[in-house]
């Protein structure tokens, strides 16, 4: 594959870093204890085309390829994974899906607000009894003449409470994957309910709620896909965003990467710089070669994506590898840094606290060994 990226890449890797520096970083100190990024963020993102970068042109995007998408999102997880979050969420698990599935009426309805910030969507899969497990979710939707209504609650959903659309999954039919549908719910809709997760880990800035819907009512215009496809087209949307979350973890990775690199140069320790230091350059070399695999291993995954092939093992490894590398090289930032790796003076803590997370959402590590196993001897291991 060839790895050279082009002058358009190039110059958006530059334009999305300059501007993350100067219109994020910043502030990602106080976003971070406040758990609230300034939402005023996301239409200077709209305009810079984070929202859009993959969308056609004809619904407001860039039509951008995926290896843009992940420089992207790779820039956004260096800045702050809490705003990656919000652009990952609206634009990739669901502007993507809508853009896949949604007939034309709801492309047209959605992706060009979406594709510039102007509205931000929700994913609403998870739920208090169903993590991993999707197939399982408890949601219903019933239909009433020409409309379905849905109740249920569902558990950390990204954006909820911001959002103006949220894909909802909910059960149409008897139990099991197949009995899952998709709906394009309107937040504002009477007995759409949230309430806002506090005391977060990590990605402390980003949104996130319970949902409860009690006699939500949509039209039959709102499902997406038919029928019984919903599972399906959560997977597929999960492969797609398994990518996204490879390449943010990759940003942190990098952003661990940097200040380690500039901390060990300016501190000195026995009369000469940290850097200097055989176990310090030996951090250093992991942190690098794993931003360098776990790049790589993300950039073919988007590859497969831009070609039209089968990626989602590629997904999968690019995901559970990009999650854990990001995990160590937060503790080795923290390593490097001493005691101040673990003050808020100081980045690299809120890297391992936003790290961490990356191991667990859009399928945990252990979830994504089961599918490259699966993939490796034909043999799987759900039910």
């Amino acid at each position: 594959m060839d790895l050279a990226l082009t002058e358009e890449q190039l110059s958006f890797e530059t334009l999305a870093r300059e501007f993350l520096d100067r219109e994020v970083m910043p502030h990602r100190a106080a976003w971070d204890p406040a758990e609230a990024v300034d939402i005023a963020i996301v239409p200077k993102l709209g305009e810079l085309g984070f929202f859009g970068l993959t969308s056609p042109e004809a619904y407001g995007g860039l039509g951008g390829d995926c290896i843009t998408h992940c420089i992207g999102m790779e820039e956004l997880g260096r800045a702050d994974s809490s705003v990656r979050g919000i652009v990952s969420v609206s634009m990739g698990l669901v502007g993507k899906v809508i853009l896949s599935h949604g007939t034309e009426e709801q492309k047209q309805e959605w992706l060009p607000s979406i594709a510039t910030g102007a509205k931000l969507a929700g994913f609403g899969l998870t739920e208090p009894d169903t993590g991993s497990d999707a197939g399982s979710l408890k949601t219903r939707a019933a239909r009433d003449g020409g409309d379905y209504v849905l109740n249920g609650q569902k558990m950390f959903i990204s954006n909820a409470t911001w959002s103006d659309l949220c894909l909802m999954f909910a059960r149409t039919g008897g139990p099991g994957p197949n009995g899952v549908s998709a709906f394009l719910v309107p937040t504002d809709s009477p007995g759409f309910e949230t309430r806002e997760i506090k005391g977060e880990l990590g990605l402390r800035g980003q949104a996130t709620a319970e949902v409860d819907l009690t006699d939500v009512r949509v039209p039959d215009s709102a499902r997406l896909g038919e029928e019984g496809q919903g599972f399906m087209i959560a997977m597929r949307s999960l492969d797609k965003g398994r990518v996204s979350v490879g390449a943010g973890c990759v940003g942190i990775i990098q952003g661990c990467l940097e200040p380690v690199v500039q901390y060990s140069r300016d501190r000195q320790q026995f009369g000469r710089p940290l850097a200097s230091f055989q176990l310090i350059q030996d951090m250093i070399a992991d942190m690098s070669v794993d931003a360098d695999a776990a790049r790589l291993l993300v950039w073919r995954a988007a590859e497969l994506i831009e070609r039209g092939e089968p990626f989602g093992v590629e997904a999968s490894k690019a995901k559970y590898f990009a999650s854990e590398a990001a995990v160590r090289a937060a503790n080795l930032a923290i390593q490097a840094f001493g005691g101040y790796g673990y003050i808020d003076e100081y980045p690299v803590q809120k890297y391992m606290r936003d790290a961490r997370v990356m191991t667990l959402y859009q399928g945990t590590s252990q979830v994504q060994k089961l599918l490259i196993g699966r993939a490796g001897n034909g043999i799987g291991a759900f039910r």
